[in-house]
């Protein structure tokens, strides 16, 4: 049942085990912690160029992106900043500086890539954002779609809907007489 021979490309496992299967855990690797092992970017839920497939936010980024701006950085900010002040500080840039909001944008780009182990592509978030801003936006206000959030609801409407769907707990009654 054992092989006692070991080749160049075998090891001691029993052979019962070594067809098809993977291999043994090894005496002194690391405990189990629950958390993953591998840290491999995941890709995006939709491309750079799906902007159609969300014909409302499309057509809202490219006539105002402040507005779809604001909504996605008030989420990735984990509601710390507000829709409102972000979209008017992209927008004040946009309008002062006829174009170095994207510098601001990648930022968010970045930071949103790291909340969510994203991969960095079709190439450089600064690039993403230099070469078309709109449908950057558009991706990564799919991307947070995709992941369960309602952007026209904000940061705080996020969390409780979200513990909308916790129950509590019935709190019991104290003595009564």
């Amino acid at each position: 049942m054992y092989s006692s021979e070991k080749s160049d490309n075998q090891t001691s496992t029993p052979a019962y085990y070594a067809s098809n299967s993977p291999p043994l855990p090894q005496f002194g690797a690391a405990p189990a912690t629950g958390i993953p092992v591998s840290s491999a970017p995941v890709p995006w839920s939709s491309g750079l160029f799906d902007c159609f497939s969300d014909a409302k936010s499309c057509c809202i980024t490219c006539w105002c992106p402040c507005i779809t701006f604001g909504q996605i950085s008030e989420i990735v900010d984990e509601g710390k900043s507000s829709c409102i002040a972000n979209g008017a500080i992209y927008a004040l840039i946009m309008y002062c500086t006829g174009g170095c909001q994207i510098c601001f944008s990648c930022c968010y780009r970045s930071k949103m890539r790291e909340q969510y182990n994203l991969e960095e592509g079709p190439c450089a978030d600064c690039v993403v954002h230099w070469c078309c801003e709109p449908c950057a936006i558009c991706q990564e206000y799919r991307e947070l779609e995709s992941r369960g959030f309602d952007l026209s609801i904000g940061w705080q409407g996020n969390m409780e809907k979200k513990n909308r769907g916790i129950a509590m707990p019935p709190m019991q009654q104290g003595m009564t007489r």
